[in-house]
């Protein structure tokens, strides 16, 4: 797997001015690093069209915090793939643990999100991960696994191949989030491999597994290192464009450069 995915989700943060700035600045610094590492960000909605003009001649792709699965209808304050398409979106999140607490998003609901999101083009940015009580309760696994089940559930091996994983404890994110051990995650990294190729044999090796979680400037590099991490979905220190420059430019000098990539 060659591509390293790295993004953030800017969650209801940035104005379209706060947003056009930084972008403007990580287009321009990604010219410096290697073309290997594949950068998104997810910014609110105000902001995707004229960040999509931003972006539309660089590398950097845009994705959108979430969609509804139907084309149009009669769902006020809802946004269609259609919608996104039309604006060019690359990736869409979908399943997010805010979504799922606070709007009573299930997994059957981000399965037709999805495949909708397929259908039109975009690449499902799925997330995943357990809250502390599951995980005291030793059940990571289980839900994890019914998680992903659900979400892929009746996807071909074809259409796998365009999608991403994002595991995000969610014990680990947000303000008072507590950074996972490395060991964790590597272990549930393993893990959701496993399912993924029961899932889709040989193809179940090639979805990318990004993690997030209280990834920061002090850590990022330990869950790089891990073997089936292909990729880290960076929140608030990624959301000041000093600390995200400051963790791409380590990753490629010292991971990607330094051929830590190539041996995993």
């Amino acid at each position: 797997m060659n591509k390293i995915w790295i993004g953030t989700n800017w969650k209801m943060t940035k104005t379209t001015e706060e947003g056009l700035s930084y972008t403007k600045d990580l287009k321009e610094f990604s010219k410096s690093i290697s073309e290997s590492i594949e950068l998104f960000i997810i910014p609110s909605y105000t902001s995707l069209w004229p960040l999509h003009e931003e972006t539309e001649d660089s590398p950097l792709l845009l994705g959108a915090q979430n969609m509804h699965w139907e084309e149009s209808g009669a769902f006020t304050g809802e946004i269609s793939p259609r919608m996104l398409r039309e604006i060019g979106i690359d990736i869409v999140e979908l399943g997010h643990s805010e979504r799922r607490q606070y709007f009573n998003e299930d997994d059957e609901m981000i399965n037709k999100k999805v495949v909708a999101a397929l259908k039109f083009g975009m690449k499902p940015l799925i997330c995943i991960g357990e809250d502390i009580e599951q995980k005291n309760q030793h059940r990571s696994r289980e839900v994890l696994a019914d998680q992903l089940s659900v979400c892929l559930q009746g996807l071909s091996r074809q259409a796998v191949r365009n999608i991403l994983i994002a595991y995000e404890p969610v014990w680990a994110i947000g303000e008072k989030g507590v950074p996972a051990d490395a060991d964790y995650v590597e272990d549930i990294h393993e893990f959701l491999r496993g399912i993924l190729e029961n899932m889709f044999g040989e193809t179940g090796k090639e979805i990318p597994l990004l993690f997030g979680g209280s990834v920061n400037k002090d850590n990022f590099l330990q869950y790089m290192n891990i073997g089936n991490v292909n990729g880290l979905f960076i929140g608030r220190a990624a959301w000041d464009i000093a600390s995200f420059k400051q963790i791409l430019h380590q990753l490629d000098q010292e991971y990607v450069k330094d051929g830590v990539a190539n041996k995993r």
